[in-house]
């Protein structure tokens, strides 16, 4: 490599010229200033790798990373702010405080599903908490990857912020094996996860991994169908099912399955039209490769609407499959795009046995009106996070942190949670007690002994 990526980061670093506020939110604004000059620049490549709707484009790109910024800016001194904590009474008279400070260098791995996104997001948490970054976005979104090495490299010294590119596996593993990043962040697959945390353990780095899973969504007997169908419709086929977060199979009550899969007919066809091919509304998917993995998972599948495809474009029409048996390799891994399995229960109980064949999604989705239903949901299945009554909208809320548990990832991010990821919080415990007593020293004795464990 021309220019040490890692040697030059950690040696602005430890000058300590990321440290101090000042610094901190001016990069911010500078990164903000670079996205709004290449708005137009960011939608066509999210276009030309893609296809998204512009719509789509700057919803989920763009506008949620405005509003990660602003959040960032807004927030800052106050994240920074060293906090008082309580001091038990047999330590005072003393202070404590927690000491938030960047980790150093840090490493960024982001997919091509949200290629300007998923880069972003996690790198405006990294600024924000004074690190130096190397971002290695993905190589599958070639025209987004461009777009943002010319953001990066046109805002920021490359001592501070740079662009690494090329196939993740050839690029990333001699990066981790031979340099000792502070953090290492990515976003992906559940293989290449335990790759990248086996390759971390050299290092002991820590490591927060955003994976994916089999998110199901459930309708239960006493749900709004329509409102239901309409939401369950738009959150597939977003970004054309390509979404981590997107529910991945549908568990509705046997009474309403009928009901439910007309209205979800029905608005496939009112936002996509009778050829769906044609709707400027629906994305393609990224690759060959990925579309293949797509039309194999159909094999031996009883499509109930849609399954047309078109190999030249990578088009693939919203499709769904009914009568799935939970052997079938469409039940065995997360689809990653327009296909929506549907089964159905008679008894909430059976709705969590099934979860359970496919443990720990990052997503979980529950349309009912039942208190009692939601928190038997909440309380008895392990999931990273959801909505009830909605879908994917937990990931626009600031406020909540995302990520996964078990196989679908560790750590949290968005928002302050982006923040504290790339921090070190330093405790500090300061006593205020010139004078000194002889309890806690040898010789220790019984009346030591009795007073320690009165305090304690």
């Amino acid at each position: 490599m021309i220019d040490n990526p890692y040697i030059d980061k950690r040696k602005f670093f430890d000058n300590g010229n990321t440290r101090n506020y000042e610094f901190r939110i001016q990069q911010l604004k500078k990164l903000k200033k670079s996205i709004q000059k290449y708005e137009d620049d960011i939608i066509k490549g999210l276009t030309l790798d893609l296809n998204k709707p512009i719509f789509e484009s700057y919803t989920a790109e763009i506008g949620i990373v405005h509003q990660e910024i602003d959040f960032a800016i807004k927030n800052l001194k106050k994240w920074m702010k060293p906090k008082r904590v309580s001091t038990p009474i047999y330590l005072q008279p003393a202070t404590s405080y927690i000491y938030p400070e960047p980790k150093g260098v840090v490493l960024i791995i982001s997919p091509w599903n949200y290629p300007f996104q998923l880069a972003v997001s996690p790198l405006i948490g990294a600024m924000a908490a004074g690190n130096c970054i190397l971002l290695k976005p993905s190589n599958q979104s070639k025209e987004t990857e461009k777009i943002i090495e010319i953001i990066i490299h046109e805002t920021f010294p490359k001592e501070y912020i740079s662009v690494v590119k090329g196939p993740g596996s050839k690029v990333v593993t001699p990066l981790i094996e031979d340099y000792r990043f502070d953090h290492i962040f990515f976003t992906g697959s559940v293989s290449v996860g335990k790759k990248i945390l086996e390759l971390s353990a050299k290092h002991l780095t820590p490591v927060t991994l955003e994976l994916g899973g089999k998110s199901p969504t459930i309708v239960h007997e006493d749900a709004d169908l329509d409102l239901a169908a309409k939401r369950i419709t738009w959150a597939k086929f977003y970004n054309c099912g390509q979404t981590c977060v997107a529910p991945d199979y549908l568990l509705v009550h046997e009474s309403k399955k009928k009901g439910l899969v007309e209205k979800i007919k029905s608005y496939i066809n009112i936002y996509y039209g009778d050829n769906p091919i044609e709707s400027q509304n629906l994305g393609r998917i990224i690759n060959e490769n990925r579309f293949n993995r797509l039309i194999y998972l159909l094999e031996g599948c009883k499509v109930t609407h849609g399954g047309i495809y078109e190999s030249k474009d990578r088009f693939i029409s919203p499709t769904l499959v009914e009568d799935i048996n939970m052997d079938h390799p469409i039940m065995k891994e997360e689809i990653f795009g327009p296909i929506l399995p549907i089964l159905t229960y008679s008894h909430i109980s059976e709705v969590i046995n099934i979860i359970k064949m496919n443990p720990y999604p990052l997503s979980l989705y529950l349309f009912t009106k039942d208190k009692e239903v939601e928190n038997h949901i909440i309380e008895n299945v392990q999931f990273g996070g959801g909505c009830i009554n909605h879908l994917i909208s937990h990931v626009a809320n600031p406020h909540l942190p995302f990520g996964g548990v078990g196989f679908s990832g560790m750590g949290r991010y968005h928002s302050k949670y982006t923040y504290y990821t790339f921090s070190h919080e330093k405790s500090i415990f300061k006593s205020n007690n010139p004078l000194d007593t002889n309890i806690l020293y040898p010789p220790y004795t019984e009346k030591k002994l009795k007073l320690a464990k009165k305090f304690l």
